[in-house]
């Protein structure tokens, strides 16, 4: 499964939110600044999350975005949903019903064996990521970086872009 790098982004800008929350409104300037990122692009992504009520968009010279649900109330599929949207991964085209033992009328109603295994890949991966919060990506992160909240925290109210 390959996705774009706008989850990665999206994520991480989640977590920076999520760190920086006393900090009020981030502008995506400052998020992009922080990962050295393209702003206009990271700034497409917020919009997809905000869209999808992931993150809200705050008006004025003080606005920016902010995280518009709790990190806890935020899955990883959450975002990828956000990102790249709703479709399945895997598209079966029916090729068994092509070429020497092709027969459309033998097939119908039978699963092709190669879409179920798909699906159930599909759909665990999706579990796995439903399972999983920006919060838990944060206790992660705090284990294999002990520091990492506070320096992040620091950066978002101390650096202005």
């Amino acid at each position: 499964m390959r996705m774009s790098e706008g989850v990665e982004w999206a994520l991480h800008s989640c977590l920076n939110l999520a760190w920086a929350r006393d900090a009020g409104a981030v502008t995506v300037a400052r998020l992009a600044a922080y990962h050295e990122l393209p702003t206009p692009y990271l700034n497409k992504q917020l919009q997809a999350l905000s869209r999808a009520g992931i993150v809200s968009s705050v008006p004025g010279p003080r606005g920016g975005f902010r995280l518009a649900r709790d990190p806890e109330d935020i899955t990883l599929m959450d975002v990828v949903t956000a990102i790249e949207g709703p479709d399945q991964a895997f598209r079966c085209a029916e090729i068994r019903q092509q070429g020497p033992h092709g027969d459309v009328s033998s097939n119908s109603g039978r699963p092709c064996a190669v879409s179920h295994a798909m699906r159930q890949a599909e759909l665990a991966w999706r579990r796995e990521l439903a399972a999983r919060t920006v919060a838990d990506v944060m206790d992660d992160a705090r284990r294999s970086s002990p520091g990492l909240p506070e320096r992040v925290r620091r950066w978002f109210t101390s650096v202005r872009a």
